[in-house]
């Protein structure tokens, strides 16, 4: 059973990385996408979306991080992938799911979803591009209107050379509504031979085994759910290991982890990111944390940097951390 962090643009960055996989339980991360167009990117971007570069692909904790790219066009697709390749990443994730309609329009993300050949086609400019020994996966969601084509997609990853394919449980049209159709995803088990991982809605324990039994699936990528319930992946493998209900991460537990991702926040961002990035990360764990939403109404409307480090350093001291 693997354990994968996802990809969120905006929100698991490599900041929150660090972060979630200092509380553990994660296997492997996969990294915001990088957009591919017309250029060959320099190093100094690769290294802005994953810093864990300079440490052997690892964060801190040592987890490994794959490097997602997005693009359509095979020949630039791989041109970057050989660049990428020669920094040492973990493998090479191509991303066949976002739903923006930016990146839609351009003909990446999911809207390549609608050309099995194309998609094929760059995998395979990929992977050829690529020394044999590093991985390459695919992300992919159910279809983009609907999902007349999710076996064919999936058929033409495996036949590009993907080794690995996530499933996030959901067609672009339904972009991130509830619920995941995790019931679609022995289609596309069946259509290939490689390894499948489900991805979707997966918020709590319960979500991991009902998703695990619906789907076939033993591998999981956590979302938001990890994002809400940092304990989540340790509370799945205690599930699993027969001791449901001992590996909570409790508030106090993770008062220390908040503290440093704020530090983090400060260290590694801009001053304008800064305050945000702390709001949108209480908001989700309201989810999962009564003290969460406290927190979080008290520093919804403050901007000051030094005022919010010094409620920072309060919050600490109250929980003993």
């Amino acid at each position: 059973m693997t354990l994968l962090l996802a990809p969120m643009e905006g929100l698991l960055d490599f900041v929150l990385r660090d972060v979630l996989t200092r509380v553990g339980g994660v296997d492997r991360c996969v990294s915001e996408f990088i957009r591919i167009t017309g250029t060959l990117l320099p190093d100094k971007v690769f290294l802005r979306y994953i810093p864990e570069l300079k440490h052997g692909s690892r964060t801190l904790a040592g987890v490994p991080v794959r490097a997602q790219l997005l693009g359509s066009d095979p020949v630039s697709m791989a041109e970057n992938a050989a660049r990428l390749a020669a920094l040492g990443p973990e493998g090479i994730d191509l991303n066949f799911g976002c739903p923006a309609k930016v990146v839609n329009r351009h003909g990446g993300g999911a809207a390549l979803l609608q050309e099995p050949e194309r998609i094929a086609a760059v995998v395979g400019a990929v992977r050829r591009a690529v020394p044999a020994h590093l991985p390459v996966s695919a992300k992919m969601r159910l279809g983009f209107n609907d999902t007349a084509l999710m076996r064919e997609c999936a058929q033409a990853m495996q036949a590009g050379g993907a080794a690995e394919l996530v499933v996030h449980a959901r067609t672009k049209a339904d972009g991130y509504r509830p619920p995941a159709y995790w019931e679609q995803i022995p289609n596309i088990r069946a259509a290939v031979a490689i390894p499948v991982v489900a991805n979707g809605e997966i918020w709590t324990v319960a979500d991991a085994q009902r998703c695990r039994a619906v789907s076939g699936c033993d591998h999981l990528m956590l979302g938001r759910g990890m994002v809400a319930d940092p304990g989540l992946a340790r509370a799945i493998r205690a599930s699993d290991e027969g001791r449901p209900g001992t590996d909570v991460v409790a508030w106090a537990d993770l008062v220390p982890h908040l503290a440093m991702f704020w530090q983090l926040v400060c260290d590694d961002l801009e001053p304008r990111q800064r305050a945000g990035r702390l709001k949108q990360w209480l908001n989700l764990l309201r989810r999962r944390y009564g003290e969460a939403e406290d927190a979080y109404q008290h520093v919804r409307t403050m901007t000051d940097q030094r005022a919010i480090s010094l409620w920072v350093d309060d919050l600490q001291q109250r929980h003993g951390a």
